[in-house]
Order: C-alpha cells, then sequence, then structure tokens
C-alpha cells in the first residue's frame, strides 16, 4: 500500500494537470472522490458549494477569505455558465460597476436567467447569488467580460436601477463619460419607448456637464412623439470636471471619489499646525520615532520583527555578507529596507520643510523610496532584480479583502492623476488621509504598498506641520476594517476619524503606538 505523502502527490499530480489547463474553481466531477477528500483534508482546495470547489494555498489558515475574494470572478464565471449557458446575464447594475472599472467582490450577485429560480445561494464569507427569473435583453446588449454575461455599457445605463446613480455616484458619473455620442443609447431608448429612464438619463448626463448629449436625447425622443421631462438623478452636482477625453473609467473615479472625501476628512481632523519654523527640531523629532514606526509599519504586514533586529540594522551590526542567517531571513530584509528607504523619505521630508509642493515632491521621490525598500531583498537573492522595475505588470491582491485593486493598464492613468491631485489640494490632511487610501487603493505594486502608504501619509501629514504619526499593530484590524470600508463601501469616515484621533494624540503629546 503507498504512504500517505505518496497518495497526496497522485492527488496533487492530478490537480496541477487542471491548473495548467486553467482551471481554478473546480467541478466534482473533475477530481476523484479519493483525491478530493485528501486535498481538501490537507488545505489544497475548498469547497465553495455542493459540488464545487476552489484551489487555495496550504498555507492558508482556515477562516481567510483571500483565496476566496481573489477567484470569485472566476468562480462565478465558471459556474454560471456551466449552469445556465447562454441564458443568463449579470444585472443592470453590476454591469455598471464593472464597466466604470470597479471589480469590488458584491455581497450578492444578481444575474437574470431565463430558467431562474427566484432564489439565493449562499457561497463563501457572507457571499451569495440571487438568480432573478427572468427573460433576458437583445443579444446584441449583452457582452463577455473574464467569461461572464454582462449588459453593454449602452444596456447597463438603460436598465439601471434610479438608486445606483447615488448609490455608487463615482462609478454611475464615470461609466456616463464613457459614452462618446447620445446615438450609443437612443437607439435603445426609442425602441423600448423609455420616456422616464430618457428623462433621467438627460439629467444625469447635463449633471456631468454633457449638454450636448442630453439636448440630444430630449429631442430625439421628443421629435418621434415621446413626452420626456427631464430629471437629475443625482442627489448634488460635483465640483469637478471630468476627463472626456479618452473611454477609460480609471481616471475620473479617482478623481470624483477624491472630491467625494474630501470634506468628510476635514471634519474629523484637527487644524494644521503649519510647516515648522524650527526644521531641525521636527526632523530630530521623526528620527527619534524610527524604531517605533518601524516596529508597528513592518508588524502591521506580519513581519515578525524584534526591536533588537532593527536596532542591529540601523547601527550596522546586521551583516548579510558574512552571516548566513542575516543574508537569508526575509524579515530581516524588511527591516533593513525599511531602513533604507526611510532615509529617502525623510529627503523628501526636508524639500517639503522648505516649502516644495508636497505631490511634485512624491512624484519625484516615490520611486527611490520603493527602490530602498526591496533592494536587500533583491541583493540576498530573495526576489528578483526586475522587482525593482516599478509598477507591477500582473494583478494583485489584498489579504482578506473584497476589494480588487486596480488592473495593471489603469495604474499607468490612475497613478498621475493620484499626483495632480496632491499637488493641486490645499488642505494637508486630506493630502495625507486621501493620498494614502488611494494609494493603497490602485495598490501599484506587488508587494509593499502598505508600508509605501504609510510612508506616503506622513510626508503628506509633514506638508501641514503635523507630526510624524504610527498607526500601531494593536490597531491592526480597526486601520484595516476602515480602509476596507472605504474601499467597497465608499465610505472614507471611518478611517479619516482613526487616523484624525492618532494625530490629535500626537499633537497632544501622547501618541498611542509605543513599544
Amino acid at each position: 500500500m503507498a504512504a500517505p505523502h505518496v497518495k497526496l502527490a497522485r492527488a496533487l499530480e492530478a490537480l496541477k494537470e487542471l491548473q495548467d489547463k486553467g482551471i481554478t474553481a473546480i467541478k466534482t466531477s473533475e477530481l476523484t472522490r479519493v483525491n478530493r477528500e485528501r486535498l481538501t483534508e490537507n488545505g489544497f482546495i475548498r469547497q465553495v458549494i455542493q459540488g464545487w470547489y476552489i484551489m487555495v494555498p496550504p498555507e492558508e489558515q482556515q477562516g481567510d477569505s483571500t483565496s476566496w475574494y481573489a477567484n470569485y470572478w472566476n468562480f462565478c464565471s465558471r459556474y454560471l455558465s456551466d449552469r445556465y449557458g447562454d441564458t443568463y446575464c449579470i444585472s443592470a447594475d453590476q454591469s455598471l460597476l464593472l464597466h466604470a472599472g470597479n471589480q469590488t467582490v458584491p455581497f450578492q450577485l444578481i444575474i437574470r436567467a431565463v430558467n431562474g429560480t427566484n432564489s439565493i445561494t449562499n457561497f463563501l464569507y457572507g457571499t451569495s447569488l440571487f438568480t432573478m427569473k427572468s427573460t433576458l435583453p437583445e443579444k446584441a446588449e449583452i457582452m463577455n467580460w473574464e467569461g461572464l454575461r454582462m449588459l453593454t455599457l449602452s444596456s447597463a445605463l438603460v436598465n439601471c436601477s434610479p438608486t445606483v446613480f447615488n448609490g455608487n455616484s463615482p462609478e454611475v458619473r464615470s461609466a456616463l463619460a464613457m459614452v462618446s455620442d447620445a446615438s450609443e443609447i437612443l437607439g435603445l431608448l426609442l425602441e423600448g419607448g423609455h420616456s422616464v429612464i430618457a428623462g433621467r438619463l438627460a439629467g444625469a448626463f447635463r449633471n456631468i456637464g454633457r449638454d450636448k448629449i442630453a439636448d440630444e436625447i430630449l429631442k430625439t425622443m421628443k421629435r418621434a412623439g415621446f413626452d420626456v421631462r427631464e430629471s437629475d438623478p443625482f442627489n448634488e452636482k460635483f465640483p469637478v470636471q471630468l476627463s472626456l477625453r479618452d473611454r477609460s473609467p480609471y481616471v475620473n473615479r479617482i478623481r470624483l471619489l477624491w472630491h467625494q472625501m474630501r470634506s468628510v476628512v476635514i471634519e474629523n481632523f484637527p487644524d494644521a499646525p503649519g510647516l515648522p519654523q524650527d526644521r531641525d527640531k521636527y526632523m530630530k523629532e521623526v528620527a527619534d520615532i524610527y524604531v517605533t514606526d518601524a516596529y508597528h509599519s513592518l508588524s502591521i504586514e506580519r513581519y515578525r520583527v524584534t526591536i533588537e533586529l532593527i536596532e542591529r540594522v540601523r547601527s550596522g551590526d546586521w551583516n548579510p555578507k558574512e552571516n548566513e542567517v542575516d543574508r537569508k531571513q526575509r524579515d530581516a530584509m524588511a527591516a533593513r529596507g525599511y531602513w533604507l528607504a526611510s532615509q529617502k523619505v525623510r529627503d523628501s521630508i526636508k524639500r517639503i520643510l522648505n516649502k516644495e509642493n508636497a505631490g511634485n515632491v512624491l512624484d519625484d521621490d516615490h520611486g527611490d523610496w520603493y527602490r530602498e525598500l526591496f533592494a536587500p531583498s533583491v541583493t540576498s537573492g530573495i526576489l528578483n532584480a526586475s522587482d525593482l522595475a516599478g509598477y507591477r505588470n500582473d494583478q494583485v491582491y489584498i489579504g482578506g479583502s473584497m476589494h480588487v485593486p486596480l488592473n495593471k493598464e489603469a495604474i499607468r492613468d490612475t497613478m498621475p492623476e493620484l499626483f495632480d491631485l496632491l499637488k493641486k489640494e490645499e488642505n494637508a490632511a486630506v493630502r495625507a488621509v486621501l493620498g494614502h487610501f488611494i494609494f493603497v487603493y490602485i495598490h501599484p505594486y506587488m508587494d509593499g504598498n502598505g508600508r509605501m502608504g504609510r510612508f506616503l501619509m506622513n510626508v503628506m501629514l509633514a506638508s501641514g506641520g503635523y507630526p510624524w504619526t504610527v498607526i500601531p499593530v494593536e490597531q491592526r484590524d480597526a486601520y484595516m476594517k476602515a480602509l476596507e470600508e472605504a474601499s467597497v463601501k465608499g465610505d472614507i469616515g471611518p478611517f479619516a476619524k482613526f487616523m484624525g484621533w492618532l494625530v490629535k494624540e500626537g499633537m497632544k503629546g501622547t501618541p498611542v503606538a509605543k513599544i
């Protein structure tokens, strides 16, 4: 009889065959019962619903949702195709979010299906699928996205619910800005006799400054004999100019999120002290808090970092050339990189204290921070030299988060937009809070985004004379939850309040983070 490890190896060979075919959502029939049981017991696959599994890394702890969120859209694509074939499509509201580039995992995915049963199918971690029995739109109104059947942009705008305009206003406005001509949606409005929807869309287009499209909709519908009354479905008009030159939604979404959130940040933050008169004193305070900052910032990222390790790195006792442990220890590389990057960050702060524009400084210097952060890991062979190239060229996911960071193409559009927003922003608290949030929302690097985001935050705090602020590892859950609320629900309030509280304590001389 074969030993247990041999049997597991056979099961893994069967799993690899599926993986090599690009399959990560697995049907029961694709693995034998014995292999399924072995792979499940050893943590290589996890059941989503009866008859369906996803692949997971064996080191992932029970209750960790990362693999599910990372595989969510792929799983839905394969499951829905297997069950409904071409007789389903995603709801108009969800289609609209995807057109706007928002791939956040929904708590409930709603689909229309010819053979739907108006029932809920529960997935992992509180997510679910609601299948609505419904006829489908015309074939021309349905498109394929990552294997999923969703409505085209025009059809999604015509068929979306009135509530989505305010519930997801940044995404809807971004989607509206993608429409180049009224003819893209007029055909659907005329064929369906949608006079009320036509009035609502005319008002929506006028809200974002697309008067020509709004007028074209009204004139054409009225000329065809429909009684159309324009109505603005948005609660307010945003004081922001949208980019209408290209059809990419990402820049507009970032711009809209910034302007939607900035007033909430200001409400929850103490007034900025202003640039310090004594710059040397300020820089000494930054240097003095380094050990505390390094300990907490690295610990938040789950590195096992000790005070002794930080002190060895800072004092120069860390020696990767002669000490085998230092050379290969991932935690030591992270600590060394943090020390090197912090020196570059201090140089950036000095520029800001000399009254240079904080956004310009970040634009100029953030690449240097990143290279120093990971240079020791490259030198030691833990990472490849290509990992220092800059922004990522692959998709990345955030552990336990329903938020799906922007795709690699969108990074090239949105990072310059973030720098422009920082350059133009007059309020230092907004620069710090939204700079940090938008940076990790984009997630431009394969690794190090959290540390880079906290460096960015403190450089922006310096631009208002606020003290260097450490996010305590003991508050990690509150910190991550607040960022999740902002990323998934668009609610920056919890994060603004959390950061405002930390900064207030620091300004009183009673910082929360200690070691």
